[in-house]
């Protein structure tokens, strides 16, 4: 009996331990830290990498504005290209284009007009043609009067020469045919006249560039014909040579007595106030 006592005993320790063992190998296998496994590394794959490209968002693009196909302005209040008008401040020239350009954040059209013998170009706003006076050619019925116009009597009148030439110079630059006639008319000398002053001079030759240049386009001559018809014009009129003197002279004499005849007539009223 003590010996199975014993032995139970003994298989009873035994299987303690067993048991204890097994318990503390389990805890020992939770409580130690497991060994990492050796990850196998992925490599990406270089050449994905390089040939992937970031994908770019398109942004909208705006359309293009439409560039209209504008036709060359040819005219303009009346005017087109490549016609012949009278400029009053310049005379006569020839319209090249009919321009738009930006002006201090305005479109303005403009006349684009050559004056070549002046070798000038002038550029005027197609809105302001009436305000400067800007016209057409004479007709050729007024370049006729004008013509006639040469061959009347010179009409100077008795004032300072300042004051005459201004009404000369105001004549020149109207742009009017038959104003300017006139003033070649009153300016012409002959050969057996006086000569002129240089101030004279000046105006006369002024107003015949004017007048021959006109008529010039509009009978389709050159200008060295026109001056020899404008000439021939002048050497028509009656007042040339000594008569002109006698006919200035007779002139004076009657300003003269209308004068004195003025003064008499103020010392008349002036007696019978007192």
């Amino acid at each position: 009996m003590p010996n199975k006592t014993a032995k139970t005993a003994a298989k009873a320790t035994g299987s303690k331990t067993a048991a204890s063992k097994v318990a503390s190998s389990k805890t020992a296998h939770k409580t130690a830290p497991k060994a990492a496994a050796p990850k196998t590394p992925v490599k990406t794959p270089v050449k994905a990498q390089a040939v992937a490209k970031p994908v770019v968002t398109a942004k909208p693009v705006a359309p293009a504005p439409r560039v209209e196909d504008k036709k060359p302005l040819t005219q303009r209040q009346g005017f087109k290209t490549n016609e012949f008008v009278v400029y009053p401040a310049h005379g006569v020239g020839q319209i090249l284009a009919i321009e738009e350009q930006e002006i201090a954040g305005a479109r303005l059209e403009l006349f684009v007009i050559n004056f070549m013998k002046d070798k000038m170009t002038l550029r005027v706003p197609t809105a302001k043609v009436a305000n400067v006076g800007m016209r057409k050619l004479s007709e050729p019925v007024l370049v006729k009067k004008a013509l006639e116009t040469l061959k009347g009597r010179a009409r100077v009148k008795r004032t300072m020469w300042s004051r005459r030439a201004q009404e000369y110079e105001a004549k020149i630059n109207s742009g009017d045919i038959v104003a300017i006639a006139e003033v070649v008319r009153d300016l012409y000398r002959s050969e057996s006249q006086p000569e002129q002053s240089y101030s004279e001079r000046q105006l006369y030759e002024a107003a015949l560039d004017r007048l021959s240049r006109e008529i010039a386009v509009v009978q389709h001559v050159t200008e060295t014909e026109a001056v020899k018809e404008i000439e021939s014009q002048l050497a028509k009129s009656p007042r040339r040579g000594a008569k002109a003197e006698t006919d200035a002279e007779a002139d004076a004499e009657a300003d003269g007595e209308t004068d004195a005849d003025a003064d008499g007539d103020d010392a008349a009223v002036a007696d019978e106030a007192a």
